[in-house]
């Protein structure tokens, strides 16, 4: 077998010595995840071109070493850094230096290399008065597209369900242990892989297609299947079988090169109603009237209990600052220069103190307040927290069904102004930081974070039943946020000291199992969370040697899943 030391210098042949990272320093903000996960690394590369990235896939293949596929890493279950122990060296490739996204039929369609970021699909498809998938995530800001269809992210659009295509172009491993290419983006683009790929980059096709309704390039049913509101199974999660085809799903088991997606008319004239009550009932039954109704379903509508509203607007404020005054553009660099400041602390001894973190923390504190004020007001009053964005069509109708559902007595609607509407997404959108954040702070103070999200039935009709009584007791605070009318929560607990996380994971996950829940709902399995058998399965036809990124959905590490 190939000594680490000669695929080291076969690598940096292919990419660069400077793109090649070997040393704990250089390596380190690739083989650490977001929230979880950190491990073991032959090597870090970052190709500069697909030519590239398939000679360093081949390589690594060849050689006999595991490749972990990896975008922004900005996931949340570790599913794109090493993780444990394995039974080859490991090789992270990272993508994020292949940008590029090329327009079909004057901007219907897209074609996504694999770096290339949702901010930057947006910025875009702007001038065409058009919008991806998703807009800013409700975990991640600054993630890939490939990254999200791999995933199967959903996001908070309600009636797009989670990121999905079955266009794309990819290579898996055989059952011979070599590497295949495989065209599945319905363009011609050659015979010859490296020619292939040459072509893909530099958009060396017809950019006008014929075929544009023969391939699903997004959940183009969802809308119908959510609005089904008495079903007794989930809107949408991670393992359904229905969203598992090609690079859809894969979770890194292939090298995805690029994906071809859907775009969508921006709407326009949309409107923010923020509904706040201290009884969780009425917001079921504005969920079940809207959803009913085809003509009301909204844009988005998302939830946030007071506790994450009051929790997020302390610790979530230097992102939202962040965001408001950079842009989202620049909010990668910066993460970053967190990264380079947090490996300085790591190498000198100060790791545990999370110096970026406090630093950002106080600074932000500095800040006058960023929210506006009868937003603040409502948060503070109430127990429970809508945020409805519809279009400029659905305005005076959503306007009139809820002043009927919600009369003073029973709580507030108030009607956002634009500006106050896109504070108002932000702070929900920069939550599941700021749980992050308060969990680092509090430090040795308290027990751990378990982020869990759940995808609940569609006809359940107490979601705010959250932790049974049994574990109750083993909870310090519980953080609940998430896509309201899909029913996809995120549920964050922090721990009373002393506190197993891993008992208490198990006795949630079995609590959601009774209740005909899934878990995850659209963070992915990572090495947070055992595959369904369905999902198993489907690693296993994708990635037959267990070459790329073992272990995930707790499966087997082995080579040829021994």
């Amino acid at each position: 077998m190939i000594s680490d030391a000669a695929l080291i210098r076969e690598l940096k042949a292919i990419a660069g010595a400077g793109h090649v990272h070997t040393g704990a320093q250089g390596m380190r903000r690739f083989v650490k995840g977001y929230r979880h996960g950190e491990g073991r690394a032959v090597a870090v590369v970052l190709p500069g071109s697909l030519v590239e990235l398939w000679r360093t896939a081949r390589a690594c293949v060849r050689a006999g070493r595991i490749i972990i596929m990896q975008a922004a890493n900005t996931g949340l279950t570790g599913g794109s850094t090493p993780d444990g122990t394995y039974d080859r060296g490991v090789v992270v490739i990272n993508t994020m230096r292949l940008k590029g996204i090329h327009m079909l039929n004057a901007g219907a369609q897209v074609v996504c290399l694999p770096g290339a970021t949702l901010f930057e699909l947006e910025r875009e498809l702007r001038p065409l008065n058009r919008e991806p998938h998703s807009e800013i995530g409700s975990s991640c800001l600054g993630a890939s597209v490939p990254g999200g269809v791999c995933n199967s992210s959903g996001g908070a659009l309600v009636r797009r369900g989670p990121a999905y295509t079955e266009a794309a172009i990819y290579a898996r491993v055989d059952e011979t242990g070599d590497l295949r290419l495989v065209n599945e983006l319905g363009i011609e683009l050659g015979r010859e892989p490296e020619k292939q790929l040459e072509n893909l980059e530099r958009g060396n096709f017809a950019r006008v297609l014929n075929d544009m309704h023969e391939r699903a390039c997004s959940a183009k049913a969802y809308v119908d299947h959510v609005r089904d509101v008495d079903a007794a199974t989930p809107a949408r999660y991670n393992a359904d079988p229905r969203f598992l085809k090609g690079v859809s799903g894969s979770a890194g088991r292939v090298v995805v090169f690029a994906v071809r997606l859907d775009t969508f008319p921006k709407p326009a004239g949309c409107q923010v109603f923020h509904v706040a009550t201290d009884d969780a009932a009425v917001l079921s039954d504005i969920r079940r009237r809207m959803l009913k109704d085809a003509a009301l379903v909204p844009i988005a509508a998302e939830y946030m209990h007071r506790d994450m509203f009051r929790l997020a607007e302390r610790y979530g404020k230097d992102t939202f600052l962040a965001v408001r005054m950079l842009g989202v553009d620049r909010l990668p660099v910066l993460a970053r220069l967190k990264a380079a400041v947090d490996g300085l602390a790591d190498r000198v001894g100060l790791g545990g103190l999370h110096v970026s973190d406090r630093t950002l923390q106080w600074l932000s504190r500095l800040a006058p307040q960023h929210l506006p004020e009868r937003f603040r007001q409502m948060g503070a009053r109430y127990e429970h927290h809508l945020l409805i964005k519809v279009d400029g069509g659905q305005v005076e109708a959503v306007r009139t069904l809820l002043a009927g559902m919600l009369p003073p007595a029973k709580g507030e609607v108030n009607a956002c102004c634009p500006r106050e509407g896109r504070k108002v997404f932000l702070h929900r959108f920069v939550a599941a930081g700021a749980a992050i954040r308060y969990a680092l702070l509090r430090g040795s103070s308290a027990g751990g974070l378990v982020a869990l999200d759940v995808a609940l039935r569609r006809n359940d009709k107490v979601w705010w039943y959250v932790v049974p009584d049994h574990l109750r007791q083993m909870v310090d605070r519980t953080l609940v946020y998430g896509h309201f009318f899909c029913h996809v929560f995120h549920q964050d607990f922090i721990l009373k000291k002393g506190v197993d996380p891993e008992a208490f994971k198990r006795g949630m996950l079995r609590h959601y199992d009774s209740r005909g829940a899934q878990c995850p709902a659209e963070h992915n399995v990572g090495h947070l969370y055992e595959a369904k058998p369905a999902l198993a399965e489907f690693y296993r036809d994708l990635d037959p040697t267990n070459s790329l990124n073992p272990g995930i959905g707790k499966t087997s590490r082995l080579k040829n899943w021994r």
